[in-house]
């Protein structure tokens, strides 16, 4: 392992020193034990704020899974049944269209309306922002309200936006394709309209308290905010600060009335072990009952239909692999383009951090960097096939 590390070292410093990245940490958990802990560069390069254990990283879609295993606490309770239809709990859901091939606009049957399930596996029909369709454009000019009110004393909330989403038009009939998207925002709404509370103080109660995650939150209080990575973006062959507001998630931390299950969360490396130590090791948690097994099981080895996992090939990077409850999960690892084992599991985010669950190893890895659209990038499968 020691040549490993001086491997992975090498390779994090080289990424700094080229530009590719910042600042980068990493760690690596084996059979509940902590194998490394490496990191380079700067959380903040102006200030020459050095990345370190605590710095707390924007999660953008590494929060997915955090947001799935929230609906598997209610599954798991009886309170949610996956095959309710999402308008029992967002109103907008019970009248809607969706776009055919040639993009005209149908109504929704009765029998196809969007069911829970469908928001976990991105079968929905719900897009994120582009421009091949009438639903994500429209989709983009709601995140541009979205965007602009954050600066407001009119914030937009997560259920404000669920039921402004539901109006807008489907971009195919639900579970007929797959297609990434705002699912995960609209379960984030779900759950909280299921249980009674606030996104964020459901996920505290019943996840982030028991798994002692101190640092995760929809917001960076003040008193931690020293501690919060900058985000970069590629100039040329160089680096510059990020600044914008994607998604609706506010670069600067600050408290968002907009509760993104799909983008939302902020943490640290050691408080996303405790997440993923808790699936590993069966939905407990230092002898807390967090969640079932059979509910982890079920969470952790999701597989898209045949018809709709021809939707997946299309996403560069993720050969070999199939997409259940908001994660990936590998499938084939001879197709994949990265050292792994069948039945591996995680997600990434838009700005580079990184969860990896295997099963059959017994291996946790986790990377968090601050580069935008880097999702699982070049260091990231460097590091992992040192020391797959």
């Amino acid at each position: 392992m020691r040549d490993k590390l001086a491997l992975i070292q090498k390779c994090m410093d080289r990424a700094v020193e080229e530009r590719e990245l910042a600042g980068v940490s990493a760690l690596l958990i084996q059979d509940g034990t902590e194998k490394f802990f490496l990191k380079s560069g700067y959380a903040d390069e102006e200030d020459k704020v050095p990345i370190e254990r605590n710095t707390i990283f924007h999660l953008y879609s590494q929060s997915k899974p955090i947001t799935a295993a929230a609906m598997m606490l209610l599954v798991q309770d009886g309170i949610v049944d996956l095959c309710e239809p999402v308008g029992k709990y967002i109103d907008s859901f019970n009248d809607q269209e969706y776009l055919d091939e040639n993009g005209e606009k149908h109504k929704v049957p009765d029998d196809k309306k969007m069911r829970i399930f469908e928001l976990m596996n991105m079968t929905s029909g719900l897009v994120y922002p582009g421009v091949n369709s009438e639903a994500e454009k429209e989709t983009g000019v709601l995140f541009d309200e979205l965007i602009d009110r954050l600066s407001s004393d009119n914030q937009m909330s997560t259920l404000e936006f669920a039921e402004k989403l539901g109006k807008l038009p489907l971009n195919f009939l639900p579970g007929s394709h797959w297609q990434y998207g705002t699912s995960a925002d609209i379960l984030g709404a779900v759950i909280e309209k299921a249980s009674g509370m606030k996104f964020s103080e459901f996920l505290k109660e019943r996840l982030f308290d028991p798994l002692e995650m101190v640092d995760t939150a929809f917001f960076v209080p003040d008193e931690k905010k020293p501690r919060l990575a900058h985000a970069y973006q590629a100039k040329g062959n160089d680096l510059e600060e990020y600044k914008g507001n994607n998604l609706g998630i506010r670069n600067n931390g600050g408290v968002n009335a907009f509760e993104s299950g799909g983008a939302g969360l902020f943490s640290t490396l050691d408080d996303y072990s405790h997440f993923a130590r808790m699936l590993m090791d069966d939905g407990v948690y230092r002898g807390k009952v967090i969640l079932t097994e059979s509910a982890v099981k079920f969470l952790t080895t999701g597989k898209l239909l045949e018809y709709q996992q021809r939707d997946l090939w299309n996403w560069r990077g993720l050969e070999g692999h199939t997409y259940g409850n908001l994660m990936r999960v590998m499938d084939d690892p001879k197709q994949a383009l990265i050292l792994g084992n069948k039945g591996e599991y995680g997600w990434d985010g838009w700005l580079g951090t990184y969860f990896m669950n295997d099963p059959s190893t017994k291996t946790t890895f986790l990377m968090m960097t601050q580069k935008a659209d880097y999702g699982t990038g070049h260091v990231t499968r460097r590091i992992r096939n040192i020391f797959m």
